[in-house]
């Protein structure tokens, strides 16, 4: 199938965007949010790590959905669900009412973005495969570095529910887009699936000791990041005393070092292969833990310092994530989609838990990001090399 490459990353990261401004463009109206519905911020944090189990659910149960129907009508079904969901959150006004429309929001966000991955596998393979993910990653990565200057700036113009009513705006504008530009990337519908071969097929990714390598990887990167973006409303406005219209900012920087890491990951892709460059940026990752746990253990962590270690960390996503992805689905060809189902779902399923550890205690402390970032840190790093051990070409 001939897609230029250029052209499929930009239409799969449009779609793959919607995940990050669904969970970044609402941070700085957090407390807002909370006020309205008369919750804590660290409960109303709770809704963030809602939102990744229902995206890891809607993942799971729309993968294989995918792999045998064909990626459009599963991709198209999802942004109906997900644009009728944010329209319902603009009325909640219970906590309890937000954690429901939330779930379901990210059921339809699952079915979406599940296949972004799958439609690159579809057309390409290998450094290529990689080289697109990273081209992918790098454009929707200006989602997080714009999600939250959008929302505060909604926020300034009306109150938080007007930034779920533009999450439902992008979901229409996705529907026309991709429903008219983006071909059916599927070349051939699989049988039907009985929900036990759907089972045998999760089992064979699981069965996988390389593939779990990956998994880990990824998932533990994401739950370290995560990790940051549930404490970070608490973290910069509430313990630092920084503005709402700096937290934008501050959160944003994170961005350049993730676009700054994907570049990277590019330019070394001519002359290193992606599981080289996996471990290169876990390394990273682990050293900016160890140095974000020791600053607060000196009593140093003062915001300044904190930053350029959380840049660095939430920066090495741009070496981990298209590398771990593409080395994965290179074993799953004919199921790719069940493949990046399950792995999206124990990465999402692991950033709520992660964001579970950083908010739902209530600890006015920097102690659960820091200790959550590197504890995820660590596993990522010893899940690669006991299951994924060093290869000779790579």
């Amino acid at each position: 199938m001939l897609l230029d490459p250029r052209r499929l990353a930009l239409l799969v990261a449009a779609n793959t965007a919607l995940a990050p401004f669904a969970i970044d463009a609402y941070l700085p109206a957090m407390g807002a949010l909370a006020a309205t519905i008369g919750a804590s911020i660290h409960h109303t944090e709770l809704s963030l790590s809602t939102f990744l189990a229902g995206f890891a659910l809607g993942q799971l149960l729309f993968g294989p959905l995918s792999d045998r129907i064909g990626r459009k009508p599963v991709l198209l079904g999802g942004l109906v669900v997900f644009l009728l969901a944010s329209l319902a959150i603009t009325q909640v006004e219970s906590l309890t009412t937000l954690l429901a429309w939330r779930f379901v929001q990210a059921l339809g966000g699952g079915a979406t973005v599940v296949n972004s991955a799958a439609i690159v596998r579809d057309c390409f393979s290998g450094r290529e495969a990689a080289k697109v993910m990273s081209t992918m990653a790098m454009i929707m990565l200006l989602a997080p570095l714009v999600a939250p200057a959008v929302g505060s700036g909604l926020l300034h113009l009306g109150d938080w529910w007007l930034i779920f009513a533009f999450l439902a705006a992008y979901a229409a504008f996705l529907l026309w887009l991709l429903g008219t530009k983006l071909p059916e990337t599927r070349r051939r519908q699989g049988p039907a699936a009985s929900p036990r071969q759907v089972l045998r097929n999760y089992a064979s990714v699981l069965s996988h000791r390389e593939s779990l390598g990956y998994i880990c990887a990824a998932s533990m990167t994401f739950s370290g990041l995560f990790a940051f973006i549930t404490a970070s409303p608490f973290v910069y406005l509430h313990h630092f005393g920084v503005s709402p219209g700096v937290y934008p900012l501050l959160f944003g920087a994170n961005v350049v070092t993730m676009l700054a890491s994907n570049r990277l990951n590019i330019r070394l892709l001519r002359h290193r292969s992606p599981q080289q460059n996996l471990r290169l940026g876990l390394a990273i990752q682990l050293a900016a833990g160890l140095g974000l746990v020791t600053l607060v253990a000196s009593g140093l962590a003062s915001l300044w310092l904190m930053v350029p270690l959380i840049m660095l960390f939430a920066g090495t996503i741009g070496l981990v994530a298209p590398n771990a992805i593409t080395s994965l689905l290179d074993h799953f060809y004919a199921i790719s989609a069940t493949a990046t189902a399950l792995q999206g779902s124990i990465q999402f399923c692991s950033g709520a838990i992660a964001g579970v550890l950083v908010g739902a205690f209530a600890v006015d402390s920097l102690w659960p990001m820091v200790l959550t970032m590197l504890g995820a840190s660590l596993i990522g790093n010893l899940g690669l090399r006991l299951l994924a051990p060093r290869r000779a070409d790579a």
